[in-house]
C-alpha cells in the first residue's frame, strides 16, 4: 500500500505578524515556523495505518520554499518513509486550485492507495486543497474525519458535522481523507527517529515542472481586523450597576430601541 500525506508549513500562531510589501499576505520575515496542526493528525493516521497493516510506504509531500524541508523532517521523524518537496518560493501567492493541481500532477502516476491531508491550514483556512485534489484525481473524498478504520478491503470513517453530530461513511480505495482535530494523538519524534530522518530521502521538484494551470482566484488585499475598544468594568451596588447597564444599553446599542 502507498500512502501520501500532504502537509503545510505555517507560522506559529503566537508570532508577531506583519503584512508584506504588496499588502496581499503576511511577511515571512521574523516568524517561527511549524507543521500545520491539522496535518499532524494526518501524518499520525498514516503511521498508525502502516503499523497496523505492515506492508505500506508513507510519503510526505509539502509545497513551499526551501525552508519547508525542516518541517518535512518532522514528518519523517514521526515515521514517514520519504519526502517529496514541491519547491515554490511563491506558494503563498497560489490559489487552492493551483496547489491541488501541482500535487495532482505528481500523484497522478504514483498509484497512491490513500491520501491524507489536514482539514484546513491554520493560515489561509480555505479547506479546499484536499477536496480539489481528490476531484482532479477522480477519487472519493471524505472530509473532517474524526475516526478511521481499515479492514483490508474498505475504509470506515466517522466525520464531524455541525452541532456536534457525527456521521459514518464507508468507501473503497483509492480515496482521500481530510483530518480533523481529535482523530488521534500525534506522537512526538524521538531522538533516534530524528537522527534517522536526516538519512531519509527528501527530493525536491520545481513547481514549474508540475503546475500547468492558471489561478482561479487571487488575493488582492489582506488587512488586520479593526481594533476594538476595551471593555467597561462596572463597580458599585447592584441597584447602581443595573442603572448604569441600562443607560449604556440605551446610549450605545440598539438592544433597547
Amino acid at each position: 500500500m502507498k500512502i501520501l500525506v500532504c502537509i503545510k508549513q505555517v507560522p506559529d500562531m503566537e508570532s508577531r505578524f506583519k503584512l508584506n510589501a504588496a499588502g496581499t499576505w503576511y511577511s515571512d520575515q521574523d516568524l517561527a515556523w511549524r507543521m500545520n496542526e491539522y496535518d499532524e493528525f494526518a501524518v499520525e493516521q498514516a503511521i498508525l495505518l502502516r503499523e497496523k497493516i505492515g506492508d505500506a510506504e508513507v510519503v510526505i509531500l509539502c509545497v513551499g520554499p526551501d525552508r519547508v524541508k525542516e518541517t518535512m523532517k518532522k514528518g519523517l521523524a514521526m515515521g514517514a518513509d520519504r519526502g517529496l518537496h514541491i519547491q515554490d518560493e511563491a506558494s503563498y501567492d497560489k490559489d487552492p486550485f493551483q496547489i491541488a493541481s501541482a500535487i495532482a500532477a505528481y500523484a497522478s502516476d504514483q498509484n497512491f492507495d490513500l491520501i491524507f491531508t489536514g482539514m484546513q491550514s491554520q493560515d489561509r483556512g480555505s479547506a479546499q486543497v484536499g477536496l480539489l485534489l481528490a476531484g482532479i484525481l477522480g477519487i472519493p473524498a471524505v472530509s473532517t474525519i474524526v475516526g478511521f478504520d481499515f479492514d483490508g478491503k474498505e475504509v470506515t470513517v466517522r466525520r464531524e458535522l455541525e452541532g456536534g453530530l457525527k456521521s459514518v461513511h464507508k468507501t473503497v480505495l483509492p480515496a482521500l481523507f481530510t483530518c480533523q482535530l481529535g482523530l488521534n494523538t500525534p506522537r512526538y519524534p524521538t531522538l533516534p527517529n530524528i537522527m534517522k530522518a536526516k538519512k531519509k530521502e527528501l527530493v525536491s521538484i520545481p513547481v514549474g515542472e508540475l503546475l500547468k494551470v492558471e489561478a482561479l482566484t487571487a488575493t488582492t488585499l489582506t488587512r488586520f481586523p479593526d481594533r476594538k475598544g476595551g471593555g467597561v468594568i462596572l463597580e458599585g451596588e447592584i441597584s447602581d450597576l443595573t442603572a448604569q447597564l441600562m443607560s449604556i444599553l440605551k446610549e450605545k446599542t440598539a438592544v433597547l430601541k
